[in-house]
Formats: C-alpha cells, sequence, structure tokens
C-alpha cells in the first residue's frame, strides 16, 4: 500500500519505527514516514485510539490557582514574544492542559479563551481558572463554533493533531485582520534528533503524530495571507526543551526511578555541554514562529 504524504501528497517511505519510550503504555510499534518532498515526517496508520495514550498523570489538575501561580515563571517568555506583535485583545490558546499560559495570558490583561480535549482540564479551567473553555477534541468544529480571536497559540500541540494543516486554515479565518497566530513544536531539524533518531524524546510516539518542518508551515501561512513575523528556535523555551531531550534520552535508559533520576543528571550535564550547538539557529530541538494576518 503506498503512504502519501498528507500535505503534498508525495509517496513517502518508512523512515523508522519507534515504541513509546517515554511513557511506555503500550508495546505497539509505531511506524514512521518521511516525505522525500517535503520532509514531514508522521506516523501511518495513525492509531484510531488516540485517547489512550494520554493517561490521567499526563495532565496536572489541582483544585485550586495555586499551581497556576507557581507556573506564571516558566510562561512570562510567553507573554513577552505576543506583546511584541499584540498588546491587548482576545486570545484563544488551544490545548492549554491545566492552563498556567492562558492563566497568565488572562492576568497580562488579555480576554483569554481555550479549547481543551481533557474534561478534567476543561472542568478545572471553567470552574477554578475562570477561563471559558470549550471541552471537545473536535479542535476544528470548536473553533468554527467561537467567534474571532486578535491572538491565537498552539504551545506544543500541532504535533498532536491529525488534521493540522484543516486547522491552520480554520485558524487564518478566525483571526482579526492584523491579529497573529504563535506556535512552537518539536523541531525535526534539530541536532538532537540528528544524533537521536527515533529514541529522540520528542518523537513521543504515538501522541506526536508527526513532525513538522518549518518551511512547511511557512508556505501554508504564506498561501493563507499569513506572513512572518518571527521563526527562532533559541527563545527560552526552546532553550528548555534541548535541556528536556537530553535529560528523557538517558532516563528512559532505565524503568528503575531511582536510576533514573541518576541518569536525568547525567542528561542535564550532556545538555550544558552540547549547548553551544545547540544554541545555533535552526539546531534546537524546537521552534516558535509567530505569523500575522494581513489587514
Amino acid at each position: 500500500m503506498k503512504i502519501l504524504c498528507s500535505y503534498c501528497n508525495t509517496e513517502s517511505g518508512l523512515y523508522f519505527r519507534s515504541l513509546d519510550y517515554n511513557r511506555k503504555i503500550t508495546q505497539e510499534v509505531f511506524k514512521h514516514y518521511r516525505c522525500p518532498q517535503c520532509g514531514l515526517i508522521f506516523i501511518a496508520p495513525i492509531p484510531k485510539n488516540l485517547g489512550d495514550y494520554y493517561p490521567q498523570s499526563y495532565y496536572a489538575v489541582s483544585d485550586s490557582t495555586k499551581i497556576l501561580e507557581e507556573g506564571e515563571v516558566h510562561e512570562r517568555y510567553k507573554i513577552e514574544i505576543i506583546q511584541r506583535y499584540a498588546r491587548k485583545g482576545r486570545l484563544l490558546e488551544i490545548g492549554p492542559s491545566q492552563g498556567c499560559f492562558a492563566y497568565f495570558a488572562k492576568k497580562s490583561g488579555f480576554e483569554t479563551e481555550a479549547i481543551e480535549m481533557d474534561a478534567r482540564c476543561s472542568e478545572f479551567l471553567n470552574k477554578v481558572a475562570g477561563i471559558p473553555t470549550v471541552n471537545s477534541s473536535d479542535t476544528c468544529g470548536a473553533l468554527k463554533s467561537l467567534k474571532p480571536f486578535d491572538v491565537i497559540a498552539l504551545w506544543h500541540v500541532i504535533e498532536h493533531l491529525p488534521n493540522p494543516l484543516e486547522l491552520l486554515e480554520i485558524i487564518s479565518e478566525k483571526l482579526n485582520p492584523g491579529g497573529i497566530l504563535i506556535l512552537a513544536a518539536p523541531n525535526p531539524d534539530a541536532f538532537q534528533f540528528h544524533i537521536l533518531g527515533r529514541f529522540w524524546p520528542h518523537v513521543d510516539a504515538p501522541r506526536h503524530l508527526m513532525l513538522i518542518p518549518e518551511q512547511i508551515l511557512v508556505s501554508k501561512m504564506a498561501s493563507l495571507g499569513m506572513k512572518v513575523e518571527l521563526i527562532t528556535t533559541t527563545d527560552e523555551g526552546g532553550l528548555r526543551w534541548n535541556i528536556f531531550g537530553w535529560e528523557y534520552f538517558f532516563a528512559n535508559l532505565s524503568a528503575s526511578s531511582e536510576i533514573n533520576r541518576k541518569l536525568r543528571t547525567i542528561g542535564r550535564m550532556v545538555g550544558k555541554l552540547l549547548s553551544p550547538i545547540e544554541k545555533i539557529e535552526g539546531k534546537g530541538s524546537a521552534y516558535t514562529m509567530v505569523f500575522r494576518k494581513e489587514s
């Protein structure tokens, strides 16, 4: 059976096979293909039971806003990036999990809403965090039902979606003229990926369905009338994801929690040693991109 790229419809060959190395929920083998034309890396077939790979432990849900207040220090850089391009207005976060960023965006003066597939997180956001949230696994359908926004944010969400290109089309329609889309995702051109291959923690099969090259997003958004404002792999979040990758690669080598902690320490040391390479623009483990809808 021919496997076709969902972006450019080119026949794609098997790139590698992987397991759920990060969470070890299943022993299933997942096939990853790489398009020779556009470079998209994707799982095929997409598992029909995707929800089974997101256990309750995947989401840190509390009964108070304390966890959100504590997470503010990690979210500040995101707001600072957004505020270069938009100071106020309606902001939507897609896939907020427990909502640290959405909560800080609200505190920063944005009229904030969210779309979240996990029911527990959605209830927490609606009832505790005070952020209107649509609970749905149909992201495209949920977005169509909402009013336009000035900012739409996807922080490491697009790689989880079976239909990211369709969602980008709807996002372009749901942004006000001059509005911005900000997204972050794993970078398939990363130094780490070239070294670690299928064992790279950011492969995260089967939750990460795709690894999307920057140029695909640039081309797609240009076709939708949205211009690039920023592409970087060296923002604060990108640098953290570099360390995360090395930590979890080594930690995944053992199932023992005691050994695991020691291996994570080794991973942090390796990450610091290799940081001069990963701080080269384009070599980092994750990119952050900002697009503006033309007026």
